[in-house]
């Protein structure tokens, strides 16, 4: 943890606790890193529904060619901080409203679902015009992925057979310009995997495109890359996944190449802070309780990990009885929800911990606060910080115990 950003969560009151804390100029290095190592040739864009917090938003905007949305109210959010930034709306179920919402808002690119959709647009176009990809469920073969929304039976995109009559409809219709495809079908994959399914969509994109008499000039394989909750220090190789899609794309001269991904950026710029309320034990095993939980936090609940932690020991302690701790023993850490399921880490081994101790969550710069149920139990919602080195001292270098 960078100093300035350890200062700060020093600095949260114990009344502000729980608190989520961005570590922006990290987020930053990390979004130029990733665009650094990506060809020319492929456009980076940042899946909004990750995390929407408007500075993480801001921090991002100079590294990125636009946003994804997949709802009218990330539209809005998106196209109220950047009036003119490139918006692609994807995502299943789109409502009328929400199309003509997309067409004012002038999204640079629909991503299309299904023939019923389309058709729909074509319902409440008027005089305006749109360009759209046409998302496919590719007929591939996926294994051992986190997350699988291709290759299968699948709600999301359209079976290769019902592109055609698609392409029927827009061919009727000058208001609907047809850029390329869409094919996000996988998440969790580590670069060779993404790579290989880069490979193997292209190759059926091109071949589908070349039947057809189609000048393909668009594809986006969405995102998915592999975020490692296990190793926090272990990020997705981009510098390998750019060099492989420069070759990749040297076989597809004319091809613009699009990803969306949303965990892989803003996963590492979070910390959800919080403090030890109680420490007890049952039956020998130690359990931690801590402020909030799963509630504002719901990231170890929904993909079944421990999330990853530091603890801030706090040796202050003004309390007329001994100070319940654990030493040197695996201990669970729950929150203050009345469910055996507000787990965020379960028998992690600590060197010492303790009631008034603080813990700090690591890797929760996505799909955290957003997906959590906020009002379960009514608790007080966290507070959000943003650290910016500009803004905020470098100290002293202060002790911390990893878990």
């Amino acid at each position: 943890m960078r100093p300035a950003l350890l200062h700060h969560i020093h600095q949260v009151a114990d009344d502000d606790l729980p608190a989520y804390v961005y570590d922006l100029p990290g987020l930053r290095e990390h979004a130029r890193a990733i665009r650094a190592a990506l060809p020319q040739r492929v456009e980076l864009l940042y899946a909004a529904k990750a995390n929407s917090d408007p500075r993480l938003l801001q921090a991002l905007a100079e590294h990125v060619d636009g946003f994804e949305v997949a709802s009218g109210g990330e539209l809005g959010h998106v196209r109220g901080l950047f009036p003119d930034a490139p918006i692609a709306f994807g995502g299943p179920g789109k409502t009328p409203a929400e199309l003509d919402q997309a067409l004012d808002a002038g999204v640079h690119r629909l991503h299309i679902e299904s023939e019923h959709e389309l058709r729909v647009l074509s319902a409440v176009l008027g005089e305006r015009t749109a360009d759209v990809l046409l998302r496919v469920n590719v007929p591939v073969v996926l294994r051992s992925v986190a997350l699988a929304m291709g290759g299968k039976p699948s709600p999301f995109g359209l079976d290769p057979a019902q592109l055609d009559p698609c392409l029927d409809i827009i061919a009727c219709d000058q208001r609907i310009r047809v850029r390329g495809l869409h094919v996000h079908l996988a998440s969790g994959l580590k670069a060779t995997s993404q790579l290989a399914l880069a490979e193997e969509v292209l190759a059926w994109a091109g071949h589908w495109a070349h039947q057809r008499g189609i000048d393909l000039a668009e594809v986006n394989i969405g995102g998915g890359m592999d975020v490692d909750y296990a190793r926090p220090h272990k990020v997705f190789d981009w510098p390998a996944f750019g060099a492989g899609l420069r070759r990749t794309l040297a076989r597809h001269p004319h091809l613009t190449l699009r990803i969306e991904p949303g965990r892989s950026v803003t996963a590492y710029c979070g910390w959800y802070v919080t403090q030890v309320l109680d420490v007890k034990f049952s039956r020998g095993q130690a359990f931690a309780i801590l402020r909030g939980g799963t509630h504002h936090l719901r990231t170890p609940a929904a993909k079944q990990h421990d999330q990853p932690f530091e603890v801030i020991p706090d040796d202050s302690w003004h309390r007329p009885w001994n100070r319940p701790e654990a030493r040197d023993e695996p201990v669970t850490l729950v929150g203050q929800l009345c469910t055996p399921k507000d787990i965020l880490a379960c028998r992690v081994r600590v060197d010492r911990l303790r009631v008034g101790d603080r813990i700090a969550f690591a890797m929760t710069g996505a799909y955290a606060w957003n997906i959590s149920h906020h009002e379960f139990l009514m608790h007080p919602h966290p507070t959000f910080h943003h650290v910016d080195d500009a803004e905020v001292p470098v100290p002293h270098t202060y002790a911390c115990r990893t878990s």
